[in-house]
């Protein structure tokens, strides 16, 4: 029995020697996954027309530029930008049409949730699509 007390006496004095234990990365154990569902539609290809899936960090999913729609994402969070914002109402747009493509993101992005659509159908919607090439295919018809 005194052996067991002293063995638990040192242990105790060698764990307070060796100082104290780093905190956890609380915030990155709790931290939501970037997660992202893209859904195309009427692209004029069939075989893009469909569901994508993406993950960042590891990487992973469905998606066919996984790394490089990764990678975007990663500059644009970088660059303090939110791909997923939608065009200002006031914002004064070309009137071209780029297509009837369509595409829905859902998911969680830099921590936040993502619902947006996108569409070709100005110049603002056409230029917010192409800047999250490759996360979204492209939709030019």
């Amino acid at each position: 029995m005194l052996r067991l007390a002293a063995f638990a006496v040192t242990s105790a004095l060698a764990t307070a020697a060796a100082g104290p234990l780093p905190p956890l990365p609380l915030g990155e154990l709790l931290a939501t996954p970037d997660r992202l569902t893209m859904t195309m539609a009427d692209t004029g290809n069939r075989q893009l027309d469909r569901e994508y899936t993406l993950e960042c960090g590891p990487v992973g999913g469905d998606h066919p530029e996984a790394e490089g729609a990764c990678a975007r994402l990663d500059r644009l969070a970088a660059e303090g930008r939110n791909p997923f914002a939608p065009v200002p109402p006031d914002q004064i747009c070309t009137k071209q049409y780029g297509g009837p493509a369509t595409a829905r993101v859902t998911g969680t992005w830099n921590g936040r949730k993502v619902n947006a659509t996108f569409r070709r159908t100005d110049g603002c919607e056409i230029k917010r699509w192409d800047e999250l090439e490759p996360l979204l295919p492209s939709g030019r018809s």
